[in-house]
Formats: C-alpha cells, sequence, structure tokens
C-alpha cells in the first residue's frame, strides 16, 4: 500500500482530533473526549505523561495519528486494551453493562493470572502502553496491583487504567502508586447530589477524599506520576461546568467530559461524517477477560471476535486474516456500514456544535452527536 502524505501536523493531544488527507478520507482520533482544561493544564499534562520515556513518547503519540493515515500495520499494535474484569460494582443508567442484551453476551469474569503474564511476556519491548480496563471496574481484580507491577517489569513505558476510584484510598492507594502506574483516569459524573444519582452507592465527599489523598500522597513523595484526570458524562457536567472545573482542577492534573453515546442502543437517526476511516484497527488491540479479542475498543458486546489470546499469540491475531478482511472493508468509501457493529459506533457517527459552557472566563464548546438525546438513560 502505498503510503498517503498527511495534510495536517500531527499533534500530542490526547483529545479528539479529526484529520483529513489528500483522498479525502476523514480520521477522528480520540473521538468523544474533549478537555474542559485550559491550554496550559493540556500541555503539562503530556509533559508529565511523558517524564522517563520522552524519546518514545513523542514516537508513540506521532503513530497514533501517522500509521491510521498511512494504513500502516505495525509488527505489534501500539496499545493493548487488557480487560481485567467485565463486572462492575456500580449499575449506572447510561451504562450498557446494565442492558439484558450485555448480560447474555458477556459473561461476568476476571482475566486468569497466567493468560495476563503470558501476554505481557510476549508483548514486553514491542508495544508502548498497556491499558488495563474496558467494560468492567478494573480493581475488582484481586491482582490489579500485581498487573501493573508486572507490566512495569516488563518495561511497558506507559500503564493505565479508568476506574470509578472507590479503591482509591489509604494502603490500597499507596500499594497502586508503588506498582508503577502511570495514569488513572476517574470518571466523576457531576457533583453532589447529582454525582451520588448516577454513582452510587459512592458518595460525593467519599470520592473527593479519595482524590484528594491522592494528592497528597504524590506531593509528600514528590511524585509526578500517577498524573490524574478526572472525567465525566456531558448532561452531568452541564448543570455546572464551572463547579464541576473549579472542583476538580484542585485535585486532579486534567479535567474532561464527554458528550453521551448511545451505549443503549436507543437511537434510530444516526449521521455518518463522510469518508470516515477508522484509526483503532491500525493503534490498539482489545483483549477481553476470557481472553477473546475484540475488533475494537468500542464492541461492548464482543459482537465481532477475531481471536483467543488463550490459545493465540497477540502478533498472529494482530495479523488475523479476520483484521485484514476488516482492514480490507474499512479502506472503501463508506465500508464500514458493512460491519453491523461498525454502523452503530459513534466513531463515524456525525457531530455538530450546537452548545457551549462557560468555565471561568473560557467559552467551552460541545461538540454533540447529531439526534442523540444528552440526558442520563437515554
Amino acid at each position: 500500500m502505498k503510503k498517503q502524505k498527511i495534510l495536517e501536523t500531527t499533534s500530542q493531544s490526547l483529545f479528539h482530533q479529526k484529520l483529513q488527507d489528500q483522498e479525502g478520507r476523514v480520521f477522528q482520533f480520540n473521538k468523544g473526549h474533549y478537555s474542559l482544561d485550559t491550554e496550559e493544564r493540556l500541555e503539562a499534562f503530556g509533559q508529565k505523561l511523558a517524564v522517563g520515556w520522552e524519546k518514545d513518547y513523542g514516537e508513540y503519540r506521532r503513530l497514533w495519528t501517522e500509521l491510521p493515515i498511512t494504513r500502516t500495520v505495525r509488527e505489534y499494535p501500539l496499545l493493548l486494551d487488557i480487560e481485567l474484569a467485565s463486572a462492575c460494582n456500580l449499575k449506572c443508567p447510561m451504562c450498557y453493562t446494565i442492558t439484558e442484551e450485555f448480560k447474555t453476551k458477556v459473561a461476568k469474569g476476571l482475566i486468569d493470572w497466567d493468560l495476563f503474564r503470558k501476554i505481557i511476556d510476549e508483548v514486553k519491548g514491542k508495544v508502548f502502553a498497556v491499558r488495563l480496563s474496558l467494560r468492567g471496574e478494573s480493581t475488582l481484580h484481586k491482582k490489579f496491583i500485581d498487573c501493573i507491577r508486572y507490566c512495569k517489569e516488563a518495561g511497558i513505558k506507559e500503564i493505565s487504567t479508568l476506574t470509578n476510584g472507590s479503591k482509591l484510598r489509604g494502603d490500597y492507594l499507596k500499594d497502586v502508586v508503588h506498582a508503577g502506574i502511570d495514569w488513572i483516569t476517574i470518571s466523576i459524573d457531576g457533583t453532589g447530589k447529582t454525582y451520588e444519582k448516577i454513582r452510587k452507592p459512592i458518595k460525593f465527599e467519599e470520592i473527593c477524599e479519595n482524590l484528594r489523598q491522592i494528592k497528597i500522597f504524590k506531593n509528600e513523595n514528590n511524585l509526578i506520576k500517577p498524573v490524574i484526570k478526572v472525567q465525566g458524562i456531558w448532561p452531568a457536567v452541564r448543570e455546572n461546568p464551572e463547579l464541576y472545573y473549579n472542583t476538580f482542577s484542585e485535585l486532579a492534573d486534567l479535567v474532561a467530559f464527554n458528550p453521551l453515546i448511545d451505549y443503549l442502543r436507543n437511537d434510530h437517526h444516526i449521521d455518518y461524517e463522510e469518508g470516515f476511516s477508522c484509526p483503532q484497527l491500525y493503534q490498539r488491540l482489545v483483549i477481553g477477560s476470557d481472553g477473546r479479542v475484540m475488533m475494537c475498543s468500542n464492541d461492548e458486546d464482543s459482537a465481532q471476535v477475531v481471536g483467543d489470546a488463550n490459545r493465540q499469540t497477540i502478533h498472529e491475531i494482530w495479523h488475523s486474516p479476520e483484521l485484514f478482511k476488516i482492514r480490507t472493508i474499512h479502506e472503501k468509501p463508506q465500508g464500514f456500514k458493512e460491519i453491523p457493529i461498525c454502523k452503530k459506533c459513534y466513531y463515524p457517527r456525525k457531530t455538530e456544535i450546537n452548545e457551549s459552557a462557560k468555565v471561568n472566563d473560557r467559552i467551552i464548546l460541545i461538540n454533540n452527536y447529531t439526534h442523540r438525546a444528552q440526558v442520563v438513560g437515554k
């Protein structure tokens, strides 16, 4: 495949980017992730993430955008998503894990420790990053801290997780940090009673106290990492974006939000981007807690399984006929519509700026999905 010229300079942005090549293909990078923060704090966040692997970090972020545009399949993916737990200790009203459809398709489970080590043993020195989460609550795994430590000892450059943050306190918090995790994203939907209604039974003051403990522990030990990102769904943040930002900017390294996705599969009218081309097929590989490998991180129901890490190597799966076929389909104009899970995905879905928010002296423009209700539970 002849490489195409990249028309826009790739950046270090961790948030939504929309790039186009000379063929008119549109690439949505990190779609659905928007910063509520200042440019200065966003730049500082990237610098903190890069500490200890500055040169490789720059290469990692560059390849994140370049590989999909040039349709280059690296020897190994840049990032491995490894689901430690498919179960969660919460039942948030907007989450797909509460639906009967999900429960019938995805069994609650924890990844086998031997399988986890087998995966890391293969990819050490070959992938830049490992994300220890997907659909469930990662800290439910009894060996969560061991998983972090095993990755760090294997030389993985960036180890991250997404969590509700309920367990990040006391000795457990200290053990997580000492194990070497680089990046923790904590989902906090709104403030006060709004948060408690969505994230029950966690109390708002409880999650704020956990964040305070993290900040105090880092300050006392002169630690830059783990960097802490707080994010919430837009309908919960919308009530008072300024209060949300001012509350968490004091406690976290970065504050962000996500427009509500159609996780509950309620939408029937969906508009698509013209010329859409999916980047994930060249960036990352997603392994479920049962060892089955999904096409991408947006396949919540394991509808498009492309391999099994229990009996295959990561290299075999990444270069498998199944993924080759999917990449080939995606190369065709609007080819994603031939794959049911892709047709439902939010990545090719059209967005429009139809709201704005004032945060201190800044105006934040809100990119929502067209015909998508920004209401919790809808």
